[in-house]
């Protein structure tokens, strides 16, 4: 309710980003046994483009001329799509290029947005080949609509930009971890989450953010719902920057300055993880923020204070598969929809991601 939909033209040409290596390296056979026959009946013709090493689908869509295509397709987990989008917004015509549909189709082991859209869609909790089933079902309708994306910066200079979510500590530990455990699928992060469970550890560190109650004394329904978002701000009209410039990240200020006065400061400085996630699956299991939608210019942030029990951890990660866990009222979970964050660790330890992908551990704020 409340968004606009596109359609895709008939015929229609994709372009599909195929890494072979991800999830439990499955990703061209069911690709060729399940989604090519969808998509030939319904009319959509494909180039596969199939990736042979890191950042090779940044490269493809960064510096290709994308005008011969209608969508891009991206069949894999996570990291490719992020991959995708980042190279998108290097391109000098960033603008013009973000404006072209993209479809996940779920071949990795996380599968957060596929398993996401999934949910949006109404369609019932599913896994694996029913859920490729499912989101290729979406692409053969042809509907299409926004989605936010959040900036994120980092103390060092990098800028990313994120679909899914930002994390440190327990849930990116399991994350990065488990990697070696990729040949298993999903099951990885079962046994990621049990190991690092034994190993539990504690990061210190400050986590300041802007609640959405108060910025500007605004509501999120406040704004122009079809506005394209990032970092939960309107971006500006295009031609208010110079030819090619991103969007500016007019919530933040320079990380070496003190967060605004309007801001909230997290009193404790001991967390077990923090997560601020866009989309409402962590992963296919796990419906981390049930209020969550494709545009809901909305960051979910969560974080857990040191001192939780092994056993109270795992109880809330088993309701997290329902999307139960804030119904537990655990002391340490805590839950805060945001407009903006920052981060910043007291000493560069633990592993932080974005959409999945590690990050150098330093302040960082989105």
């Amino acid at each position: 309710p409340g968004d606009s939909y596109g359609v895709l033209p008939r015929p229609c040409h994709a372009l599909v980003l195929l890494n072979p290596q991800s999830g439990s390296g499955r990703a061209l056979d069911d690709f060729q046994a399940v989604v090519q026959p969808m998509l030939a009946e319904a009319d959509i013709a494909t180039t596969v483009f199939v990736t042979e090493r890191p950042h090779h689908a940044h490269e493809k869509v960064r510096d290709e001329d994308l005008s011969q295509w209608d969508t891009l397709v991206v069949m894999s987990g996570d990291g490719l799509l992020f991959e995708v989008v980042n190279g998108l917004m290097e391109r000098p015509d960033w603008k013009e290029a973000m404006k072209k549909p993209l479809c996940i189709l779920p071949g990795g082991s996380g599968n957060a947005l596929a398993a996401s859209i999934n949910y949006y869609a109404g369609y019932d909790h599913v896994a694996k080949k029913k859920l490729l089933t499912n989101c290729t079902f979406i692409l053969c309708k042809g509907l299409y609509t926004q989605m936010d994306l959040v900036s994120l910066s980092t103390a060092s200079g990098k800028r990313f930009f994120s679909f899914l979510g930002f994390g440190w500590g327990f849930i990116s530990d399991v994350d990065i971890d488990s990697e070696k455990y990729r040949w298993l699928g999903s099951a990885r992060f079962t046994l990621g989450t049990l190991q690092c469970l034994a190993k539990l550890r504690v990061y210190q560190g400050r986590l300041s953010y802007l609640p959405i109650a108060t910025e500007q004394g605004s509501s999120p329904a406040s704004r122009d719902p079809h506005a394209p978002v990032t970092n939960g701000h309107i971006l500006q009209p295009a031609g208010t920057e110079g030819p090619g410039s991103l969007p500016p990240d007019s919530l933040l200020v320079p990380l070496g300055q003190p967060v605004p006065a309007h801001w909230t400061v997290v009193p404790e400085e001991e967390f077990v993880l923090v997560y601020a996630i866009y989309q409402s699956h962590l992963g296919t299991n796990l419906l981390m923020a049930p209020a969550a939608r494709l545009h809901d210019g909305c960051i979910h942030l969560f974080y857990m204070k040191a001192g939780i029990s092994r056993v109270t951890l795992l109880k809330l990660f088993l309701a997290m598969s329902r999307g139960t866990h804030l119904d537990l009222n655990c002391p340490h979970l805590c839950y805060v929809p945001v407009r903006a964050f920052r981060l910043e660790p007291r000493v560069a330890a633990g592993i932080m991601t974005v959409d999945g992908e590690a990050l150098a551990c330093e302040p960082v704020q989105g």
